[in-house]
């Protein structure tokens, strides 16, 4: 059992894969368990779950600096991209870095048939392109993106915005209010039960993206519009939502709100220390992320076999320190990598 930041972990030594997915805090793993008992007695009723739905919304805006009116829920990045994606004119340029995840890029793919074109390559020039979609973290290696300068020349060139923050949003501070859409997943640096994601807009982004995926949950009140037209959505960005899935959001409406309270600049300087230390020690030069991407020969067999819990991602051992981490789990590291 480990503590960090008030909270305990079940988390294993050793276990450095966060980025592919989040260890909870015991009290949300002992949430999920008590839900499942529940559910087997029958115990709780759809509308019981609400609370859940609210409070989570309310603290991923919190986490990404947006009003909870202007927050989206649905259940994968994916999903939630592709309403912008099918939202977008006809002819709509998009620009992404080379290697994006594709949960980011395929959804714009998806609408070549209307003259959509998606290009990679780098972000310095945005000119000439109508929206920029990409990760502030990305999943393979943990580069950051750099926020500051993609903001001045979006703002300057008047291109929109699309920003996951997937693998930043937890450890990362995060003011992203100016960028048109910011959406995120729960089970990785969130530490949910995965089910669970949300899209942040603009009003005016708000206004430009259609429901295409308008269900019972997307009503002006839920529990007097699952039946019968005409159609009643609601007025803020609640018209996107999409039916929830219920023990997702039990159990990020304990761990989102719990992150959102933390001082995340402490957060970040705890992830950062360890993987850039990591870095170091391997004669690497820190990149400041909370993710290590590794090239070298053997290292995924190596930490396998010295229990270290990692990832392969393009190729290369993919590292990833959370909250939870401590420098015994880096030591285990580079223990492996000398054996």
């Amino acid at each position: 059992m480990r503590t960090a930041f008030g909270q305990t972990f079940d988390v294993p030594d050793g276990y450095l894969n966060t980025a592919s997915i989040g260890i909870p805090p015991t009290v949300v793993a002992d949430a999920l368990v008590g839900a499942v008992n529940r559910w087997r007695a029958g115990a709780d009723a759809p509308p019981d779950f609400d609370v859940d739905v609210l409070a989570a919304r309310k603290a991923f805006g919190q986490l990404v600096g947006a009003a909870e009116g202007h927050v989206a829920t649905g259940a994968s990045v994916s999903q939630l991209v592709s309403l912008v994606a099918a939202s977008v004119p006809d002819g709509t340029r998009v620009l992404t870095v080379p290697g994006e995840f594709t949960s980011v890029t395929f959804p714009f793919a998806a609408q070549a048939h209307r003259g959509v074109t998606i290009t990679e390559a780098d972000l310095s020039e945005v000119d000439g392109y109508d929206l920029v979609a990409a990760s502030v973290v990305q999943s393979a290696d943990g580069s950051v993106l750099d926020l500051a300068a993609l903001k001045e020349a979006a703002q300057a060139s008047g291109t929109r915005v699309l920003l996951d923050v997937s693998q930043a949003a937890g450890w990362m501070p995060l003011d992203l209010g100016w960028a048109d859409w910011v959406v995120g997943a729960c089970y990785k640096w969130l530490m949910a039960s995965r089910g669970a994601a949300w899209l942040a807009l603009t009003p005016e982004a708000l206004e430009r993206t259609l429901p295409f995926a308008a269900n019972w949950y997307a009503g002006d009140d839920p529990w007097s519009t699952v039946y019968g037209l005409p159609l009643r959505l609601a007025d803020d960005a609640r018209r996107l939502d999409l039916s929830p899935v219920w023990f997702a959001q039990h159990t990020a409406a304990i761990a989102v709100p719990w992150l959102a309270s933390l001082d995340l600049e402490a957060v970040r300087e705890h992830c950062v220390g360890l993987a850039d230390g990591l870095a170091v020690a391997l004669g690497m030069e820190p990149r400041g992320s909370a993710i290590l991407s590794l090239d070298i020969p053997g290292a995924a067999e190596k930490l396998a076999a010295a229990g270290v819990k990692s990832s392969i991602r393009a190729g290369r051992v993919r590292l990833s320190c959370h909250l939870y981490n401590t420098p015994a789990d880096i030591e285990s590291v580079l223990a492996a990598l000398r054996d």
